[in-house]
């Protein structure tokens, strides 16, 4: 710290050079109090004195009746008013709230546990609602001095105030909105596609694995049946069971041509059954000569005489090897 030694009436005094010195680091503080510059009584401590605060109620009630506006309740509409009863859905919710908050702090010793009735989280919940219903009572009776003043309270049909806005920001604001709103479309309608997507696909896996059980379950009894373990081919008529429809059983022109189809193929094929040596001939069926018809010597097309064309018969074995050497 630099210093300045002045002569005053035989003594020297120590004066700093700016006040900045008084900042000085402890070092050179330190350093100062070693050379003897610094001596005690130069620094003291100054206590500020303690001014005394007072609350003149004459005052403040005067000047609050100085700042007092002597305007009609119409101009000032302040209400003073109890609240708003509580509606019993939302006591219900509170009470619900706060139980709930209980059991989950008495369950788990990280959170902070609460007296009943000391959770903030419930106060500040009923203190909003207080607000609510505070506000709800004032509207309501404000209404009606109002409307007791004969005043009215709703805009009327014929009402015309002219717009801040010009038409073209308005304008640019209805394209906005239409363009969110068809984003909002898209968007909805992509995901009912995605939706319906996945329950095709949901349906149709079903599908398959209930026609590989029917076919598992056909297997079985096919096999049960050519063991011997089952006498009877009632599985196989499951079909035709009115709860069951089959390719034929479709409404429409495509059902009823498959309708016909298995008609016509019933009655030239039967329903099934013994198929091996249902063709073999037996002995009244041999003997049967009922439907045999002598053959016509000179067959008819169109009523027509056609005549019988002359079959080339092959030459034996001995005139075609003459016929080979007399050709040599």
């Amino acid at each position: 710290m630099k210093v300045r030694k002045e002569k005053v009436k035989g003594k020297k005094k120590i004066i700093p050079e700016s006040d900045s010195d008084y900042g000085s680091s402890d070092e050179e503080l330190q350093e100062a109090f070693a050379k003897g510059l610094l001596k005690p009584g130069l620094n003291t401590i100054i206590e500020e004195e303690k001014k005394s605060r007072k609350n003149n109620v004459a005052q403040l009630k005067r000047k609050t009746e100085e700042m007092k506006l002597k305007l009609p309740w119409l101009e000032r509409l302040d209400i003073v008013n109890p609240p708003a009863p509580l509606a019993p859905e939302l006591a219900l919710q509170m009470q619900e709230t706060e139980d709930r908050r209980q059991r989950l702090s008495k369950g788990n010793k990280k959170l902070p546990q609460y007296k009943p009735g000391e959770d903030p989280l419930v106060n500040d919940f009923k203190r909003e609602t207080m607000f609510h219903r505070q506000a709800q009572a004032a509207v309501v009776d404000g209404l009606a001095r109002v409307k007791k003043m004969g005043i009215p309270t709703i805009r009327p049909e014929d009402y015309f105030a002219e717009m801040v806005k010009t038409d073209e920001h308005m304008h640019k604001i209805r394209e906005n909105l239409a363009r969110k709103q068809q984003a909002t479309q898209r968007s909805e309608k992509v995901r009912q596609l995605r939706q319906q997507r996945k329950v095709g696909k949901q349906m149709q896996i079903e599908a398959t694995l209930k026609k590989h059980a029917e076919k598992r379950k056909m297997l079985d009894e096919v096999k049960k049946y050519r063991k011997g373990v089952r006498k009877d081919l009632d599985f196989l008529d499951d079909k035709k069971k009115p709860g069951n429809r089959g390719k034929g059983d479709r409404p429409g022109p495509k059902g009823r041509r498959a309708v016909e189809k298995a008609r016509m193929k019933n009655s030239k094929f039967g329903f099934g059954g013994k198929k091996r040596g249902s063709k073999m001939n037996t002995k009244e069926s041999a003997a049967d000569v009922s439907d045999w018809k002598k053959p016509s010597k000179f067959p008819t097309k169109g009523g027509k005489v056609k005549k019988m064309a002359k079959k080339a018969t092959r030459p034996g074995k001995n005139k075609r090897v003459s016929m080979k050497a007399r050709r040599k």
